[in-house]
């Protein structure tokens, strides 16, 4: 099938040489993210100096993390988790408030207590009137 358009050149690179990894200073290194910080064109910049743009990406995470651990005092230990210390005490000894016996007569109440006060519910008592008395009860103890 013959094509009215010539087909668009693309940009082919050869590698000569042994075909080994590169190994890069850390001065290297600086000098490109530098660069790659100064002109905002990762991607040119990465090919420039013969790196990928991941690799270079790579670098820039690698440095930014590096960065975050120096501001830390390295108290992550290099990890992404850190732990805080925990004390436990031992818990408050409470006072005993008597339980009044069960009626078995009369209308059923439901009885609250809170600390050193006693909250009783008779039926049909309202939820927002009942939320607020248990709010403010909980408030002043």
């Amino acid at each position: 099938m013959h094509k009215s358009k010539p087909e668009p050149v693309c940009r082919l690179e050869v590698f000569t040489g042994a075909g080994r990894r590169r190994t890069w200073t850390a001065e290297q290194k600086a000098q490109v993210l530098a660069e790659s910080y100064e002109s905002g064109e990762k991607a040119a910049v990465a090919r420039r100096h013969g790196l990928t743009p991941q690799q270079l990406f790579g670098w820039r995470r690698d440095a930014r993390r590096a960065v975050t651990r120096r501001r830390l005092g390295d108290r992550t230990g290099g990890s992404s988790s850190a732990f805080a210390p925990v004390i436990v005490e031992a818990a408050q000894p409470r006072t005993q408030v008597p339980i009044a016996p069960a009626q078995l007569s009369g209308s059923p109440t439901i009885e609250i207590v809170i600390g050193s006060a006693i909250i009783r519910i008779p039926p049909g008592t309202d939820a927002a009137a009942l939320a607020t008395v248990l709010r403010a009860v909980k408030a002043a103890t």
